[in-house]
């Protein structure tokens, strides 16, 4: 099965710039328009990141929960997210964004497989703290795919280090103490926080939760190795007039310029 850990790290190596992560919501508006929509983002993305919908989303703000409410009533299954998964095959790679009892009540190792024969790359799981989950981690090492671990800037030093040695793929860095869908601050407090996760972890830094504009993805680009955005594209998509694909489009072309004057991270550029 396909290396996703070696997957991730090459797409952050390779970039020659700081990565473009967006999000979609399997299963928004409907499975056909997230499919659709997933699509038209991967051509524009560095690493894709694939929402599966959950009824207690702990990680989300208001935004991603809507989305997620309204894929749950649409039937949308776990089994239908990593289907859209697989219809992205020879594109970024691809990581899955869910929770705990999704994949406990899939199966840990059914989980793993089924996500690693559709050729994703990686998992993000909010609520596993690094410290747990034995034994999904070895399931998900067999079946190739990394377990994507997270910090924010509460973590203790003693976390990170625990994160260096078990993290796989990226650290998803939480810009902000709370959920999805604000704004997020490129302050000091953010400053030194990925100047200590880059100081202690070996992995690449991606931000996310609260970034909404291209200015932000270019101050964070400047100090971090990818930028996430989620909710921004959910609410783009919403409030656009004719083709929400096509608003999109645009947003993420602004991104990828803001972006592209910027150099790697010297701290991790050439690993």
């Amino acid at each position: 099965m396909a290396d996703g850990p070696a997957r991730l790290e090459r797409a952050f190596r390779d970039a020659g710039r700081p990565l473009y992560i967006p999000y979609v919501m399997g299963g928004y508006p409907d499975l056909a328009t997230s499919a659709e929509r997933a699509g038209r983002l991967a051509a524009h993305a560095d690493v894709l990141e694939l929402g599966i919908p959950f009824s207690d989303p702990l990680a989300d703000g208001p935004t991603i929960q809507a989305a997620g409410q309204r894929a749950l009533e649409g039937g949308t299954r776990p089994e239908d997210v990593i289907e859209i998964a697989k219809g992205l095959a020879g594109g970024p790679p691809v990581v899955l964004m869910t929770y705990v009892n999704i994949i406990l009540a899939a199966g840990e190792r059914a989980f793993c497989e089924r996500a690693a024969r559709a050729g994703v790359a990686g998992v993000i799981v909010p609520d596993l703290p690094i410290d747990e989950g034995a034994s999904l981690r070895a399931h998900a090492a067999r079946a190739g795919v990394a377990i994507v671990p997270l910090a924010a800037p509460t973590t203790s030093d003693a976390r990170l280090a625990l994160i260096d040695r078990r993290g796989e793929g990226f650290l998803y860095c939480v810009s902000v103490t709370g959920v999805t869908g604000g704004e997020v601050r490129v302050d000091d407090v953010l400053s030194a926080f990925l100047a200590r996760a880059r100081k202690m972890v070996h992995l690449p830094l991606a931000v996310g939760f609260g970034v909404r504009t291209p200015a932000h993805a270019a101050a964070i680009g400047a100090m971090a190795d990818g930028v996430v955005i989620a909710s921004e594209l959910i609410r783009l998509a919403e409030v656009a007039e004719g083709d929400p694909g096509a608003a999109v489009d645009g947003f993420s072309r602004e991104v990828l310029d803001a972006l592209s004057g910027i150099a790697p991270a010297e701290a991790h550029a050439g690993r």
